[in-house]
Formats: C-alpha cells, sequence, structure tokens
C-alpha cells in the first residue's frame, strides 16, 4: 500500500484520549504507591498502567495504519469500473483507497459529518483528501442518513462501511441501514461491512433479507481497536 498523502484524523477521539488518561493515571498511582512503600499496590498500577497503555498503542496503530494495510487488501478484487458507496465515509480512508482502484468508475461516500466518532469529520475536510491523494475527479460526497439513502435501487456495484453502522444506536436502526444498503445494491452485487460490534446481527439480517453467500470473519490483529477483546469482524455478502 503506497504512502497516503490526505489527513484522516482519529476514530472515536474520546476513547482514545480515555486509554492514554488511564494508563497516565495508573502509572501516576504506581509511583505514588512506590513512594509510599507500598510495592504491591505499585507493581499491580504499574502493569494495569502498562496493559492500557499496550492497549493506546494498539488503537492508535489501528486508526493511523492498521485498518488502511486491511481496506486495501480487501479491493484489491476491484476491476476499475465499478460504482462503488461507502457508507459513512468521514474523512475518506475507506472512499479514496477505493476510488484509486476506480480508474473507470466512481465512488460516492455518505455521511452525517459527525466528528463524535471522527476528528475533523467534515466534507471540506474528504474533499481536501480526495485532491492529496489525486482521485478528487472520481469522487462524489453526499451528506445524508445511512438508514435513508438518497440512491436508486441497484444504483451500485459495491458497498462498503467501516466502523459506521454501529453507531446507529438501535437495533431496528441498524437494520434499516443494512436494508436501505441492500436496496441499492445491484443483483451481484458486493457488500464489505468492518465492525467491531453487531457483526452477528448484521449477518443474520443479510440473510433474513435474502442473501444466501454471505459470511462474517476476523479481520485480523491490525483492526484491534485496543486488543483482540474489540477486535473487527469484515461481513462479506453478495445480493443474490
Amino acid at each position: 500500500m503506497r504512502k497516503r498523502h490526505g489527513s484522516y484524523g482519529f476514530d472515536a477521539p474520546w476513547a482514545l484520549a480515555g486509554l492514554l488518561f488511564g494508563a497516565i493515571m495508573l502509572l501516576a498511582l504506581a509511583g505514588v504507591s512506590f513512594v509510599l512503600d507500598i510495592p504491591a499496590a505499585g507493581v499491580a498500577f504499574a502493569l494495569g498502567g502498562l496493559y492500557t497503555l499496550t492497549s493506546a498503542a494498539s488503537y492508535l496503530y489501528t486508526t493511523r495504519r492498521g485498518k488502511f494495510v486491511v481496506w486495501a487488501a480487501e479491493l484489491r478484487r476491484l476491476e476499475g469500473d465499478e460504482r462503488l458507496l461507502d457508507l459513512g465515509c468521514g474523512r475518506g480512508a475507506v472512499l479514496l483507497l477505493a476510488a484509486e482502484r476506480l480508474a473507470r468508475g466512481r465512488a460516492t461516500g455518505v455521511d452525517r459529518w459527525s466528528t463524535k466518532d471522527q476528528s475533523g469529520n467534515k466534507e471540506a475536510a474528504t474533499r481536501a483528501n480526495a485532491v492529496a491523494e489525486g482521485v478528487s475527479d472520481r469522487v462524489e460526497l453526499v451528506t445524508g442518513d445511512i438508514r435513508e439513502l438518497p440512491f436508486a435501487d441497484g444504483a451500485f456495484d459495491v458497498i462498503v462501511s467501516s466502523q459506521v453502522i454501529h453507531n446507529v444506536r438501535d437495533a431496528e436502526g441498524r437494520t434499516r441501514a443494512l436494508g436501505e444498503a441492500y436496496r441499492v445494491l445491484r443483483p451481484g452485487g458486493l457488500m464489505l461491512i468492518a465492525d467491531f460490534q453487531h457483526a452477528p446481527a448484521y449477518e443474520a439480517t443479510l440473510r433474513d433479507l435474502g442473501v444466501t453467500d454471505v459470511r462474517r470473519r476476523d479481520a485480523g490483529r491490525r483492526f484491534w481497536y485496543g486488543g483482540p477483546w474489540f477486535r473487527t469482524e469484515l461481513v462479506e455478502a453478495r445480493k443474490p
């Protein structure tokens, strides 16, 4: 994967800040415990601090590098002429990786531009990244809700989504989002959803919609948000 030229921020920045703050506090408590000659507490706090710091390092790696490597590998299957939709494209991490492979195609990103789930998330930042990556001529950005997509039935050959659908808080809303993705995907089209929450439910929903060619798999350690307990799963499906 070539070096990225855009600026992609941090996923869920408050979660990363929480891990870093927790590590600092635990290590500070370890220092205080040793000063007060309470070695058992000092060791416990130190181990906890190192553990939390390691989790923060894992999270930082995933958001800045690991997820790009995983998605670059997944998108190698693109042939170059597809119409692709990224649900919750954010600053374009996945959208622009895809656009690089769509010399004869088109990449569309839809987002509500919330900064809660990604730092600095706004349409202008994504457009700037598209220019930086040299793909602005094949990228379209749309402001919208993934539960009510403003596209025609069967409009896209490929639909991707990375760590977005879980941000819809209620199960009914997540089901609606998947139903909308299914609606705008053409028959025979490919859907790739990466998420660290609710992946089994996504698989079940797609089966309920009539998809038989669907599977769920671990995305690997490059997509851990702190450790294997926050691992990302990939749901891959073909619309019949």
